[in-house]
């Protein structure tokens, strides 16, 4: 659906209401999306159209600077998303609710500030589902204690305030060194014993 603009030589992504109708009648040609909500597809088509504004309107020279590429379709192996906006999801207690997929068991990293007006399921490339949600709060300014201090951000160091204080570079990796060297080595064994069980099944 989305492809035949292209196809059709349409300069545009289409209004709000030609993409609902669109939706619908794919909707009939493919049943199987139907087992899912409706809400997370007509979120997609309203993502696409500021992408698919821009890169016509770069194709058309409305717009400067670097070529806007053309949006890229998902892939299945890769990071997914769903965005559900209020009509399709709920809270319950502990529990999220999603529409046609149900009650979701949740650990919650912190509490919500305020009532959320959407809420986006994530699966990483580890398929690690993740949910991240729309909240509104009201910032509060922290109050002016009249004093300042000036940052320089450096490669040996991470920064070096204007106090004389130095701030080392977390450096992650060089911690995680030898975790990573001891979870090769257990691969590495496990491949090996992998290796000879087939082996031994070949010879019997």
């Amino acid at each position: 659906m989305l492809s035949d603009l292209l196809n059709k030589g349409q300069k545009s992504f289409g209004t709000k209401s030609q993409n609902d109708r669109d939706l619908q009648n794919f909707l009939k040609e493919k049943e199987w999306l139907g087992e899912v909500s409706a809400i997370p597809l007509q979120q997609s088509l309203r993502d696409l159209e500021p992408a698919y504004s821009n890169f016509f309107g770069s194709c058309q020279g409305k717009i400067k600077g670097i070529k806007v590429k053309h949006p890229r379709f998902k892939k299945r192996k890769y990071r997914q998303s769903a965005k559900f906006t209020k009509a399709g999801f709920k809270l319950k207690g502990e529990k999220v609710y999603l529409a046609k997929i149900g009650n979701l068991k949740v650990v919650w990293s912190r509490p919500l500030p305020s009532e959320p007006s959407s809420v986006t399921v994530i699966k990483n490339s580890t398929d690690r589902y993740f949910l991240s949600f729309v909240v509104e709060i009201q910032p509060q300014a922290l109050a002016d204690n009249g004093r300042s201090v000036g940052i320089d951000l450096g490669i040996a160091t991470f920064a070096t305030l204007s106090t004389g204080e130095k701030i080392d570079a977390p450096k992650p990796l060089k911690k995680r060194l030898k975790r990573l060297k001891k979870a090769q080595r257990g691969s590495s064994v496990c491949v090996m014993q992998w290796t000879g069980v087939i082996r031994s099944e070949t010879l019997i």
